[in-house]
């Protein structure tokens, strides 16, 4: 099994005969930042939308997007993964930072049950969180954020060899069914809270990013170009080629059959329901990493990533 954090693969081709490229200009840059600076997530609920990054960076839209301003740091560290609903925003990342927006829009700190990093957050319209992180951590909130206890499975009935799986990211509807993905192929789900666990998938390289639709397609990718899609909710899934051995970070599908999947100097899309892909031949996705994606309702995905960038995919 290979194992690998997904800051480490950020320090750090074959293609399908349907496979095209995009034209230079299908990438648009909305913000520049600089060397220094990095965004591993944003989220989007209707047209307000959250990014976050390095050193507790969090920009915030609320024009699906079209301009950003910055909210002060509620915390240095780095923040690593983001969700917002209408039940509020929810921010986490290193050291078991999490941070939350209250009613009156300023982020706080709050406290954590963990010391571990956390990578990915979801949140839903009944106020209910979950966070994930290294080391197998998976916490649960049932009030928008503001307390935390451990929902974590006994790894040793889930792992090979009783390893404490990192997970790198964590979806949550609105029935409450957590489902989440990580090392080692994982990807779990629980129907009740966190209290029992049904193994969706397992492999050999690590997942860090998954996105489920309500129609119950979705996607799930990792490693080394791993990809998976599911088109029953995700009670099963079946690896496709998506023409790229990079290591993919992020993935955002949308009903009309668009999808776009984000990766170290690389980005991929389908526009026909991964039925074919093609590379973003951009300056802007083959000189950096991307991370994060989110589509904004049914317009544009937008990417951050590398140095600060939030950048828009043309329809």
């Amino acid at each position: 099994m290979k194992r690998a954090t997904l800051l480490v693969a950020l320090a750090g081709a074959l293609a399908p005969a349907t496979q095209a490229m995009a034209a230079p200009d299908a990438v648009q840059t909305i913000v520049s930042g600089t060397a220094h600076q990095a965004l591993f997530s944003l989220a989007f609920d209707g047209s307000r939308g959250v990014a976050v990054g390095a050193a507790g960076e969090i920009l915030q839209s609320d024009d699906a997007g079209k301009h950003w301003a910055a909210a002060p740091a509620p915390t240095p560290k780095a923040l690593l993964g983001v969700a917002i609903k209408s039940s509020g925003a929810i921010a986490v990342g290193q050291q078991g930072a999490i941070v939350r927006r209250d009613t009156e829009g300023r982020w706080q700190p709050v406290e954590a049950p963990t010391q571990e990093r956390l990578f990915g957050v979801a949140l839903n319209d009944r106020g209910e969180a979950v966070a994930v992180g290294a080391f197998g951590t998976a916490l649960k909130s049932d009030d928008g954020g503001l307390h935390w206890h451990t929902i974590a499975p006994q790894w040793a009935h889930y792992t090979e060899n009783g390893e404490d799986p990192h997970l790198y990211d964590v979806k949550l509807d609105d029935r409450g069914v957590i489902t989440m993905c990580g090392e080692f192929g994982l990807i779990l789900r629980s129907t009740d809270g966190g209290t029992n666990w049904q193994v969706l998938h397992k492999g050999d390289a690590s997942l860090f990013a998954i996105d489920l639709l309500e129609d119950g397609r979705g996607y799930a990718v990792g490693q080394s170009g791993t990809a998976l899609k599911t088109t029953d909710g995700g009670q099963s899934w079946t690896p496709i080629d998506v023409g790229t051995q990079a290591i993919l970070l992020g993935v955002s599908a949308q009903p009309d059959g668009r999808v776009v999947m984000t990766a170290i100097r690389d980005l991929v899309e389908s526009r026909d329901d991964g039925r074919s892909w093609q590379h973003i031949e951009s300056p802007e996705a083959v000189a950096y990493w991307n991370q994060g994606v989110s589509y904004v309702g049914g317009g544009p995905a937008l990417i951050v990533g590398q140095v600060g960038r939030i950048v828009e995919l043309g329809n």
